[in-house]
């Protein structure tokens, strides 16, 4: 009987205490970060293996790596879960509605980043969108960034690169998808649209935010985290499988040659490699890491991630439902040109 109070007062503990809650997990949190790195060296050591070996060099990275991004993007799901309770889909559409060209693609970028919708979101949204009466070019910017800039993305990047590479790249995610959207909405392609998304009605939204109490919104974080961590942790596990056996085995020689600054042709090879691949940012982040570290350059492996990311198949073929193809192909090569514009322009300058 008592521990089946303990069991209850424990999982009540959010809604009576929610900010002794949030103290004593973010307590947790903090102390499980700051022992990544000797237990990550503990275990490699009481393997029978040597530490500066080729095994022993990419398990300290798997068994560093791994806990590392699941711990920073588990807080960072959770505090975003708590700030999108504020952004439903219906608050998204009423904000980006009426607004003029060029603010509107600006503020649909922007929103991208906060709020949770991914590709698989991308159909219902664009209904949505369209029937709000929202511009074609504006729902373009945002489901170019919801995607590619997205609190999983920027996570990874700050925890495995630091906070400069990750407003790096949510500046040239945002100013992708920015001018995307802008240019795909002066090339008055709403004609390429299927005909029964563009026949339907138009609808009036409501502004109107739920008030939700501190404990609920906590509920709600908990929610995203359930969501999100647990559909991308397949993806972490393998890209950072991968990145090991890359930072492991191979040569940072031939990395370098076809991945570095002097191989002119390596950012259209990467964006050509990524636009067909199935993963997410959080499969592809770890393997970034990796090439970055065997001497491939920056602007071709954000060429890549960006491609991977923003053009994956999938969501090509979900789009299909909506927009004929004509239009699908105008999308892929706006956002194409763009990336491979970042990807030269870095590895030019850095």
């Amino acid at each position: 009987m008592s521990e089946l109070t303990l069991s209850q007062r424990t999982q009540q503990l959010p809604r009576q205490s929610p900010r002794v809650f949030l103290l004593l997990a973010v307590l947790i949190w903090w102390f499980l970060y700051q022992s990544l790195i000797p237990l990550s060296e503990a275990i490699v050591m009481a393997l029978p293996i040597d530490r500066d070996s080729h095994w022993g060099g990419a398990l300290q990275f798997f068994f560093y790596d791994t806990p590392k991004v699941m711990l920073l993007l588990t807080l960072v799901v959770f505090i975003m879960g708590m700030v999108n309770s504020y952004f439903t889909p219906e608050r998204t559409r009423v904000l980006l509605a009426g607004r003029s060209e060029g603010v509107a693609n600006a503020m649909a970028a922007s929103l991208g980043i906060v709020t949770p919708f991914c590709s698989c979101s991308a159909v219902p949204l664009f209904i949505g969108f369209v029937q709000a009466g929202v511009p074609l070019g504006v729902t373009f910017s945002f489901l170019i960034s919801a995607p590619m800039v997205n609190e999983v993305a920027l996570t990874l990047l700050f925890g495995m690169f630091g906070w400069k590479i990750a407003l790096l790249y949510m500046g040239l995610g945002l100013t992708v998808a920015i001018v995307a959207g802008w240019i795909i909405g002066r090339l008055k392609m709403e004609p390429y649209l299927e005909d029964w998304v563009r026949d339907m009605p138009r609808i009036q939204i409501s502004a109107g935010v739920a008030q939700l109490s501190l404990p609920e919104r906590i509920d709600a974080g908990f929610a995203s985290v359930r969501e999100i961590v647990g559909k991308v942790w397949p993806y972490i596990v393998a890209g950072i499988a991968i990145g090991g056996a890359i930072h492991g085995w191979v040569p940072q020689d031939f990395m370098a040659s076809i991945m570095g600054k002097d191989a002119w042709w390596s950012v259209p090879l990467a964006v050509m490699i990524g636009v067909p691949m199935y993963t997410n940012a959080a499969g592809v982040i770890p393997i970034v890491q990796a090439l970055l570290a065997k001497g491939a350059a920056l602007g071709t492996v954000l060429a890549f991630m960006m491609s991977v990311i923003a053009l994956s198949l999938p969501e090509m073929i979900i789009l299909r439902k909506v927009l004929k193809i004509r239009l699908i192909l105008t999308f892929v090569g706006v956002v194409a040109s763009g990336i491979l514009i970042v990807g030269y322009v870095f590895n030019a300058v850095l």
